[in-house]
């Protein structure tokens, strides 16, 4: 029988959140505070071990990152994970926005939790910057519309975000303008979404700090995806990963003030 990708060693360099001890999922729900956690019927036991090793250990290492509170990892306790089930057949990691869950494939979802965490970050925060997006906006979406922005010097930094992401003196930015051409190349509406686009930025980020985690996040730098330009490239790199971390490190610290 051939052994799944958890089994392949998954390079990071962080601390030992575990102390040396497995733990399940019923420890990162715990943890982290996260709604529910499923695990396909087709998971063996050995299997939901290595999973719940690697998400414990990834979910830790984003939380370092971030400089935030558990709290923020399931966003406040709305957020479900699902592994090896709940997925995208057309994908190896999906956010089901209607559910609020993020899903990782069991044999090829390794890499892409940053990602798909972007996702669910961007749609649950969307409706604290706009007070009159629905329940299925993202804010970089609505951001890119134009909506009515509710005031608050988080929101503000968020959407600064945004801008630098998809704006360049007042036009479309070359990040925004490459992942365009290539969608026009392949004949889809995929990759300029600004949804891919703020999610695929912050990988960039994530990756790029010293602290590593591949099961966390890969393929920035040296993949297909990479070689095409659909990352944003420097020096709009650095600008986004400099206006995200001080973002998140506002926000925790807002966090850890609170009563």
């Amino acid at each position: 029988m051939t052994e799944s990708r958890l089994h392949r060693p998954y390079f990071r360099n962080g601390a030992d959140h575990r102390e040396g001890q497995d733990v399940g999922f019923a420890d990162i729900v715990r943890t982290f505070g996260f709604r529910t956690v499923s695990i396909g019927k087709w998971v063996s036991k050995q299997e939901q071990q290595l999973a719940a090793n690697l998400f414990f250990d990834a979910l830790c290492d984003l939380m370092t990152i971030l400089a935030v509170p558990e709290q923020v990892i399931s966003l406040n306790g709305t957020l479900s994970l699902a592994f090896g089930s709940g997925g995208n057949k057309h994908s190896s990691a999906h956010y089901e926005s209607t559910s609020r869950t993020l899903a990782l494939a069991k044999n090829a979802g390794g890499g892409a939790l940053a990602h798909e965490w972007f996702h669910a970050f961007d749609h649950y925060i969307c409706r604290k910057l706009f007070a009159d997006a629905s329940p299925h906006d993202f804010a970089s979406d609505c951001w890119l519309k134009g909506r009515k922005l509710t005031p608050h010097p988080l929101n503000q930094r968020l959407c600064q975000y945004f801008q630098i992401c998809f704006l360049q003196n007042g036009q479309g930015s070359e990040y925004l303008k490459r992942a365009v051409a290539i969608d026009k190349k392949l004949n889809i509406f995929y990759y300029a979404q600004p949804q891919e686009l703020a999610a695929r930025a912050f990988e960039a980020m994530i990756q790029d700090h010293s602290l590593k985690n591949a099961f966390l996040v890969q393929g920035t730098k040296q993949s297909r995806e990479a070689e095409i330009g659909l990352y944003p490239m420097q020096p709009l790199r650095q600008q986004l990963a400099q206006q995200l971390a001080e973002y998140f490190h506002l926000l925790g610290l807002a966090l850890d003030s609170k009563p």
